[in-house]
């Protein structure tokens, strides 16, 4: 019996799950996110993922509470299933207890044994559908309701079905344990709702490693393409059309009406000045014409309503410059092939010590020990 049946101890699975979709309403309705302001465009996720890092630091014998307070949140509140985290403050919690833990490959392995119905009803929209293309149309309707930041694309091409992770509002290049662990998720989705050995075809991500471990070579059947133009899982085609275990039209079609009224309850998205100023600054870096003047004339609008809008957001644009040149750093020094004086000119620095004395404050150590280090890690 597969995971998804197996949900039912007693009686039918409709009758089971009709009125846990209702519990599940009422409980994303009445949701409130951590560190809220009033900004309802700042992405949020059911904080599933953190929950699980608070088990495995707990499983080791260290406490997350230190972690947690170095992005603002208590116990409590990564604890509690009624509260959402700001995707970007699970983002930077990953990367912390990913050191505290020395795993370099903490999103793989979080998501490599947890309970797949710990997803909740996005995950059960998609295994009562009819055929792995619907349930991942689904999900792409639907994934959303679970986490705002990062969305999921499905679409068709030269017989090859594309699963794309898209980043909305989220500063992409901040991020590698998250991103990580929805390709080991949704590769282990495709596999369980199908109850087969699914293989993608390729594996790609936009940040830079240095190889796959063996044991996720073993387990995608292919090498991740580190560095690449996006976030995808390739499979071929005919997989797509292969059918669901757990199908159940009507099972399907109720839980779809939840999905959808969870949908109608959430406001509708908008760019932040945050995330508009990141694009900016990414492009304006190599040219070293990164200044608060320069993307305040592009987002046309004066400087001083630059500062107001991101004060408004909870930041500031000297901050939100030096939190993307310490991730793009750290990005940059994963690729071996990058001389650490091209990492100081991609990153708007005329000279390689200006670098130098930055990282160092980010990260207690060199560029090139960080480089050292990582790399051997990996």
């Amino acid at each position: 019996m597969n995971g998804f049946e197996a949900t039912a101890c007693d009686g039918t699975l409709i009758n089971w799950l009709a009125p846990q979709t209702g519990q599940w309403i009422r409980m994303l309705s009445t949701m409130q996110v951590a560190k809220l302001n009033s900004f309802n465009s700042i992405p949020s996720a059911t904080g599933g993922i953190a929950r699980l890092a608070c088990a495995r630091l707990n499983d080791l014998g260290m406490d997350p509470a230190v972690s947690l307070s170095k992005v603002g949140l208590t116990s409590e509140a990564a604890r509690d299933p009624t509260i959402r985290l700001e995707v970007r403050t699970q983002i930077k919690f990953l990367e912390l207890a990913a050191e505290e833990t020395e795993d370099e490959w903490l999103g793989l392995h979080l998501a490599r044994s947890f309970d797949l119905r710990e997803i909740g009803l996005v995950y059960y929209v998609m295994a009562s559908s009819d055929l792995l293309a619907d349930a991942l149309r689904n999900a792409e309707r639907y994934s959303q309701i679970n986490n705002e930041g990062v969305r999921l694309r499905f679409r068709m091409q030269d017989r090859i079905a594309v699963i794309a992770l898209d980043y909305v509002n989220i500063d992409r290049d901040t991020d590698r344990h998250h991103i990580e662990f929805w390709l080991v998720t949704l590769v282990r989705i495709c596999r369980q709702v199908t109850n087969g050995r699914l293989l993608p075809s390729r594996l790609k991500t936009r940040h830079f490693r240095n190889g796959t471990p063996p044991g996720f070579r073993t387990f995608f059947g292919v090498d991740i393409e580190f560095g690449a133009n996006a976030d995808e899982i390739w499979f071929p085609q005919p997989l797509v059309s292969l059918p669901l275990v757990g199908r159940d039209e009507h099972l399907n079609e109720l839980l779809r009406r939840y999905a959808e009224e969870a949908l109608a309850r959430k406001p509708r998205d908008r760019l932040t000045v945050r995330s508009k100023a990141e694009d900016i600054l990414s492009e304006l870096l190599p040219h070293g014409r990164a200044t608060a003047s320069e993307v305040a004339r592009r987002l046309a609008m004066s400087s001083r309503t630059l500062s107001r809008k991101l004060a408004e957001e909870g930041t500031s644009f000297a901050e939100i410059l030096d939190q993307l040149r310490a991730a793009l750093a750290k990005r940059y020094l994963h690729d071996e092939r990058l001389p650490v004086s091209e990492i100081a000119w991609l990153l708007g620095y005329r000279e390689v010590s200006s670098l130098t004395h930055a990282f160092k404050r980010w990260t207690g150590m060199t560029p090139r020990r960080f480089r050292s280090v990582k790399l051997g890690a990996t």
